[in-house]
């Protein structure tokens, strides 16, 4: 019987390795698997090395760095001297997992990855560590495999596995009736992020482009998604005494039935786009941060579909121009220019048709089964 090893370091990747585990498991593939991962790898009954609990926390806290470093020295040895997989599938989580796959190819073990780090985004030099010691890349955006093959690295591409994750667009008017919205108003929802330092930098911005559009707009009405992970007691402290609805744990129905969203770079806008949703997506930070961003990023657009398409299709709102009045006056644009709108969604559809060409986790399981 084969072995394979699966290594996550968040939920998402958690839901991503399951994906790939059920196509294996319906394949039928005599194969032992063993994994770090969460709920869902653990539902269908796959051996967990370890869970996430010392992987998901961000920051530079010492006891974070201890623990994934005790960690990826617990796996290596496990994985070289005990469990000897005959390949090793890494998902998504960069930091932990390049560094790990140094040991791990010394060591002589095939590692495959899916969902690579965005060398492509920055930071280009760690393609160095994939070519040294990943043999196959699983690519879910086209045109990372080329860049990857023109560094001698095996690469194919497999699609993104938000297609066939993501829900049904949801029913407006049921939607509507659920939130007790205005079904005669446009919607304009407000996405400030998921993490803290987000919400500092943004929610106000966004917050006082809502009064401006108010100003200007009758027929408009607003709510503010919270992110499912934020507690309520920290969101509200960015709230503050905000008159807006806020809607948690509907995020993706509340992206498919917007006509206009203000969003926080990020995977979310990726999501907004495969529902074909008009948005701007707008970030500020600390300039010194940003200032160190610009020295490592690749490539000059931040906004996902507009990297996929290598097109301004979304507004990039960044720094000086995310501002209250910068971001209403898109806003509006969107709302109020029929032309400007179909043509966005026009765009955003190409980039749903571009990324369904492959069905994700099947292609992963088959790659998988092909070469274990």
């Amino acid at each position: 019987m084969k072995k394979l090893f699966i290594i996550t370091g968040e939920a998402s990747g958690d839901a991503h390795a399951a994906a790939v585990v059920k196509q294996l498991y319906d394949m039928d593939v005599d194969m032992q698997i063993e994994a770090i991962g969460g709920r869902q790898l653990k539902k269908l009954n796959v051996k967990l090395f370890s869970d996430h609990s010392k992987m998901s926390a961000m920051g530079l806290d010492f006891k974070i760095l201890f623990d994934h470093y005790k960690l990826g020295k617990d796996v290596a040895d496990y994985l070289i001297n005990d469990y000897k997989p005959d390949m090793v599938l890494m998902i998504d989580y960069g930091g932990f997992n390049l560094n790990l796959s140094k040991f791990l190819k010394k060591a002589g073990l095939k590692i495959y990855y899916y969902i690579p780090p965005q060398i492509w985004a920055s930071r280009k030099w760690r393609i160095n560590t994939v070519k040294k010691n990943i043999d196959k890349v699983m690519t879910i955006f086209p045109f990372e495999k080329d860049m990857y093959e023109k560094e001698g690295i095996k690469a194919e591409y497999v699609g993104h596995p938000l297609i066939s994750q993501l829900p049904a667009p949801a029913d407006r008017n049921e939607f509507f009736e659920k939130y007790n919205l205005d079904k005669s108003k446009k919607l304009v929802s407000i996405f400030p992020g998921s993490r803290t330092f987000e919400l500092k930098n943004l929610m106000k911005i966004f917050l006082k482009a809502k009064h401006i559009i108010s100003e200007n707009c009758n027929d408009v009405q607003f709510v503010i998604s919270q992110a499912p992970n934020l507690k309520d007691e920290v969101y509200k402290k960015y709230l503050g005494n905000a008159q807006i609805q806020v809607i948690k744990g509907d995020n993706q129905a509340l992206l498919s039935v917007s006509d206009a969203l203000m969003l926080a770079s990020g995977t979310v806008a990726l999501e907004a786009a495969l529902y074909k949703t008009p948005m701007i997506i707008s970030y500020r930070g600390p300039w010194i941060a940003y200032i160190i961003y610009r020295l490592v990023r690749c490539i000059e657009r931040v906004c996902l579909p507009n990297i996929i398409m290598d097109k301004d299709i979304v507004p990039e709102l960044l720094q000086k121009d995310s501002n209250p009045h910068v971001i209403a006056e898109n806003i509006i644009k969107i709302l109020n220019n029929d032309e400007y709108r179909e043509q966005m969604k026009s765009d955003l559809a190409k980039v749903h048709d571009l990324l369904s060409q492959e069905e994700s986790a099947k292609k992963v399981a088959q790659i998988i089964a092909a070469d274990i």
